[in-house]
This record gives structure tokens, C-alpha cells and sequence, in this order.
């Protein structure tokens, strides 16, 4: 990722959330990004090698529900990478808090995470992950069934009977 794509990149997530609407903030923010580029030597070559990883990701995530689960898994990967930086460095701290505020922000989100990597370990060669997935096929299959416009529909109809 070059660190023109990686400076967008932060901030496009911070201004996705709105926790920054005014501009000094941002400008903060960019001088901090442009200190912690220096502190990671990020205008090296090997930076573009393979392309960006994270930002090619959110290209599929449309939905906002979506990208808050995508943006929340990466606020956690930034967190875990500013964690061995140095945090006695003002500029460390400030990204690192206004990452964290993000990623609280999204609770949802993680959770959404963590249960796609539980399904991903779900060993289905065992007999007994086997039956309990069995039991649970119809009411799988109601699910997947469910068209989105029929939930719409769903929706639709209940607003229009509450006359709250």
C-alpha cells in the first residue's frame, strides 16, 4: 500500500464513522499518519508489492452494516499493529485513541466477525457437528429462502399498520 493510499485509507474510516467533522482535526490526524509513515519507513519500495491489503477489500463490502464489519475487523488490525509501535510518541497515542473510539463505536461488528471465524472452525467431518447441523437445516434453509424484497415487503407492511 502506498502511503498516500494508506493515509486516505485511515482517514476515509475515521470520516465513514463522522467522528471528525471538523477539518483541524483531520489535519491533526494527517500530520499524525505522516509521523507514524516516517516512524514505519513506509516510503519504501517494498510498500506497493502485491498491491494494498486492506482498502481492494471494502471494494465488495457495499452495504453499510457490511462495511462496519469489515471496518471493524481492520480498526482491530491497525490496533494490534500501533500496539508493538511506540507509544510514548504523541502521534502513536492519538491514532491509537481515536482508532480504539472507532472500534468500540462497532460492536456489532466484531461479533459478526467472531462468529464467521467460529463457523470457519466448525469441524464438519465430525459425526456429532454433523447431526446438529442436520437438525438445524430446515430452519437454515427458511432463512436462505427469505428473499431480501420479501423482507422489505415485511417491513413495509408493519410501518404502514402501526399508526403509532
Amino acid at each position: 500500500m502506498t502511503c498516500q493510499t494508506y493515509s486516505l485509507f485511515v482517514l476515509s474510516v475515521i470520516i465513514y464513522f463522522g467522528r471528525f467533522g471538523n477539518s483541524l482535526i483531520l489535519a491533526q490526524l494527517q500530520n499524525d499518519i505522516d509521523l507514524l509513515k516516517a516512524d514505519f519507513n513506509s516510503s519504501h519500495s517494498d510498500v506497493a508489492d502485491g498491491g494494498p491489503i486492506f482498502t481492494d477489500k471494502l471494494i465488495n463490502w457495499t452495504e453499510r452494516n457490511e462495511k462496519r464489519i469489515i471496518l471493524s475487523q481492520i480498526a482491530s488490525m491497525y490496533l494490534e499493529m500501533l500496539e508493538k509501535a511506540d507509544k510514548s510518541k504523541p502521534h502513536v497515542r492519538h491514532i491509537s485513541e481515536e482508532l480504539y473510539t472507532l472500534k468500540n463505536s462497532l460492536p456489532d461488528g466484531l461479533k459478526k466477525v467472531k462468529d464467521l471465524m467460529d463457523l470457519t472452525k466448525l469441524q464438519m467431518t465430525d459425526l456429532k457437528i454433523q447431526r446438529k447441523a442436520v437438525n438445524e437445516l430446515f430452519s437454515v434453509l427458511q432463512k436462505l429462502v427469505e428473499t431480501p424484497s420479501s423482507l422489505k415487503r415485511k417491513r413495509s407492511q408493519s410501518q404502514r399498520r402501526c399508526k403509532c
